[in-house]
């Protein structure tokens, strides 16, 4: 028995066995003892249309997996296109599966494989309790700076830095600060963030100021503080919807001529005097309910 496959309008005819053998992957399920019940079935012709978006070139490629056990990349096929189509298909992409010459796309595709576990792991351990703690507090988002284990804050108290840095939260992670320095690592950070529903997320690196270096006497007395700035990464976000940050009654008062002698204005105002309001007051989701 064989069934044929279209995939970007490319057909193959395959025996399903091969595909049995291998139960854990989407195809080992469509042609595995609960065929009947897969809810992919076959058009006029008999044929099995699956696989949108992915390119018959890669199919085809990927098809190795299920004779040998091992995907051979070719030239001219691109790794990432590669894991997108391992991903749809249920195949575990890592080095016992891929076989390929281009190295360095094939460990990025791994390191942001781990990276993803290892933020995982991170923000459960180290970012979650922060943010839990800014919550119970009131706020609506969360702006924490990651230091090394080395690092020392020592502040002037009477000077503190003139950049409201007092608002940030302070996390202390030499493991967690060596993570942010790449790039690649913040942006892995950044979707794993979105996929949790935080908003209006920020991930870089910044100045932050650690200790005093000296002090200026400016004229007239006034002492100005000049502190040590070192770059450390930050990470900031939101646990609100954009749109749900304002929520405030907008009146706009127009009056023609100033009051200047309250005393002098009695039960008759002019019209001149009179408030106008242009926008009507907005009603509260919770007042209606």
């Amino acid at each position: 028995e064989k069934v044929t496959l279209v995939v970007d309008g490319t057909r193959f005819a395959v025996n399903p066995q091969i595909f049995t053998a291998h139960p854990d992957t989407m195809l080992g399920r469509m042609f595995g003892p609960g065929r009947e019940y897969n809810f992919t079935r076959p058009n006029e012709k008999g044929e099995y249309e699956i696989a949108e978006g992915i390119s018959s070139a890669v199919f085809r490629t990927v098809l190795d997996y299920y004779k040998t056990g091992i995907i051979n990349c070719p030239d001219g096929i691109s790794i990432p296109d590669l894991r997108d189509t391992c991903d749809y298909l249920c195949i575990n992409f890592d080095f016992n599966t891929i076989k390929c010459q281009d190295l360095s796309a094939l460990l990025h595709e791994l390191s942001n494989d781990g990276a993803h576990k290892q933020f995982d792991s991170y923000l459960e351990e180290l970012i979650l309790p922060i943010m839990v703690d800014s919550a119970r507090k009131g706020e609506r988002e969360c702006h924490i700076v990651v230091l090394t284990d080395e690092d020392t804050v020592d502040w002037d108290e009477d000077h503190p830095p003139p950049m409201g840095e007092e608002y940030s939260q302070i996390l202390y992670s030499s493991k967690l600060y060596r993570f942010f320095k790449y790039i690649e690592n913040r942006d892995v950070a950044k979707a794993v963030l979105k996929e949790r529903g935080l908003k209006n997320i920020r991930i870089g690196i910044e100045g932050y100021p650690t200790c005093k270096e000296k002090v200026k006497r400016r004229p007239g007395g006034r002492s100005e503080v000049i502190y040590n700035y070192v770059q450390r990464p930050f990470i900031q976000m939101s646990w609100e919807k954009e749109e749900g940050k304002s929520r405030h009654v907008d009146f706009q008062c127009v009056r023609s001529k100033s009051l200047t002698n309250l005393v002098s204005v009695g039960d008759d105002v002019s019209e001149d005097h009179e408030v106008i309001m242009h926008h009507p007051p907005q009603v509260d989701e919770l007042d209606r309910l």
